[in-house]
């Protein structure tokens, strides 16, 4: 028994380094069909955010909230529509209004730059850190779906 335990994590080992070593380049970045793709990809953003703006209402309405799960799902809710507010902004400086412009310099340094000044590329590259938002925003769900998962286990409901 042990020594097909071995003989599979070898196996899984071998295959983990032959798909690393048939990696191929990785684009970190997504650009969007114009004009229509990114008036579609824009309106999805304000979707976004509008329901989740609903959502929180949703939840204050019905006193939610006062559970430590459905509160840490609001918190979600909220970094949520920061990031899709953030993500607008972004995708209209860059791809709609053309106020930036990122250059390949070498394979590990980008350049940001702006007619409109040195304030807006600042900006701009601290907005495109959306993970800041994002991440955070994911972590809240996982803690309150986590927290709904053990109170209604407490209370004996099964799923």
């Amino acid at each position: 028994m042990r020594r097909k335990n071995y003989f599979s994590l070898l196996l899984c080992l071998i295959f983990s380094v032959l798909f690393l070593l048939a990696a191929d380049i990785a684009l970190a970045t997504q650009t969007h069909g114009t004009p229509e793709g990114i008036y579609v990809h824009q309106v999805a953003h304000a979707f976004f955010a509008g329901a989740m703006v609903i959502f929180i209402y949703w939840l204050r309405q019905r006193k939610l909230i006062l559970q430590k799960g459905w509160r840490y799902i609001q918190y979600s809710a909220i970094f949520l529509i920061f990031w899709n507010i953030n993500v607008l902004i972004v995708h209209l400086l860059d791809e709609q209004l053309m106020l930036i412009v990122v250059e390949n310099v070498d394979a590990w340094t980008l350049r940001i730059t702006s007619p409109v000044g040195k304030w807006l590329e600042i900006y701009y590259y601290c907005s495109k850190m959306d993970h800041l938002l994002c991440v955070p925003a994911l972590l809240f769900l996982f803690q309150g779906l986590r927290r709904l998962m053990a109170d209604s286990n407490k209370s004996g409901v099964s799923f």
